[in-house]
């Protein structure tokens, strides 16, 4: 058996010694040390030996067994440490190259504007509220004093559903929301997408955004109106910044304006930029109307208020002396880079 046993261990070492992968080594793990290896059947053959001699004869097996495991792993991590370092070799990183430039996202022109419109006035104490972009025409027309036979209602305007719903043309609807609720005094800002029916040029859009502020409390008059407005207007635009307003209409403001700023670029001297005469329209602005806090239950006896429109995308143009609208949705990355 001893014998045997010797001739085994002399096997297995020189298939160890002739193996030149580790596929070949797990062959010979389980060629001799496997369920059905050449020492596990040394093993079964026990019950042939004599009682008196197994004790002898197992610890013999077990002396093998550990001499070959010995050897195997030292050969298996041989092997594997001149692979890794094969591998090393191979796959050798020169840290000096330069590395893969990483393309990162950032704000869009719209958002930064609107961000920084909402950071203003929420520090004057506003609430910034969001609304529906499919109104009814109630909310979006008629609740805002616009009368049926108002030129905004017709379908060249107006993106019309079906029944009596329509795709928003302003973020004033919002406000009769908030309104409805009856709790005043209100102070909110309402940004948002809306929709007309315009032709797609440097100017207009079919799908732009708008900020509509409004202020229902007591004893609120045009003096708080431009207040505001100029304090906003110097925050967006800097502290030089004068502002004007001019009589306009509105239905749902009485009286009504359009505000315009200095500009910016000349100083109110005159340039390509405001077109020669120093100033530039930037928003629409009034006093609420008596018939629409009325029929928002808001009685124009004891509350007044003013509300005011701004076009966001114009403020992005402004502020960043883009004169084409149309590139802030043309998704060119090499434009929106430089914001």
């Amino acid at each position: 058996m001893k014998e045997r046993l010797e001739q085994l261990k002399a096997e297995a070492l020189r298939q160890i010694e002739a193996s030149d992968a580790l596929e070949k080594l797990n062959e010979v793990r389980v060629s001799f040390l496997g369920k059905k290896g050449e020492l596990t059947g040394v093993l079964k053959g026990m019950k042939d030996v004599a009682p008196e001699e197994r004790p002898k004869v197992g610890q013999l097996v077990n002396d093998t067994r550990e001499q070959i495991e010995k050897v195997l792993e030292d050969a298996i991590r041989k092997m594997e440490k001149a692979a890794r370092e094969a591998q090393m070799r191979a796959e050798v990183i020169d840290v000096t190259l330069p590395a893969k430039k990483s393309t990162v996202g950032h704000r869009h022109p719209n958002t930064i504007a609107m961000e920084e419109v909402e950071r203003i006035f929420v520090g004057m104490g506003y609430e910034v509220v969001e609304g529906p972009e499919i109104e009814t025409d109630y909310y979006n027309f008629e609740a805002l004093n616009i009368p049926a036979d108002h030129p905004a209602k017709d379908e060249q305007d107006t993106f019309y559903i079906g029944g009596d719903f329509l795709l928003r043309t302003q973020t004033s609807g919002t406000q009769v929301h908030e309104m409805e609720k009856g709790k005043v005094p209100i102070r909110m800002l309402a940004p948002g997408r809306v929709f007309r029916s315009d032709e797609v040029d440097a100017t207009h859009s079919p799908s732009f955004h708008q900020i509509e502020g409004l202020v229902i409390d007591k004893h609120i008059t045009f003096a708080d109106l431009k207040g505001t407005l100029a304090e906003f207007a110097k925050e967006l635009f800097g502290e030089e910044t004068k502002v004007k307003f001019r009589p306009h209409h509105f239905n749902f403001t009485e009286p009504s304006a359009e505000m315009d700023v200095s500009c910016f670029k000349c100083g109110g001297s005159g340039c390509r930029f405001c077109k020669g005469s120093g100033w530039i329209e930037i928003l629409g602005c009034g006093m609420v109307h008596p018939n629409v806090l009325r029929m928002s239950k808001i009685d124009p006896e004891e509350y007044t208020g003013f509300a005011f429109g701004i076009g966001l995308e114009r403020i992005a143009l402004l502020k960043y002396e883009i004169d084409d609208m149309r590139l802030l949705y043309e998704n060119d990355v090499r434009f929106l880079k430089q914001f």
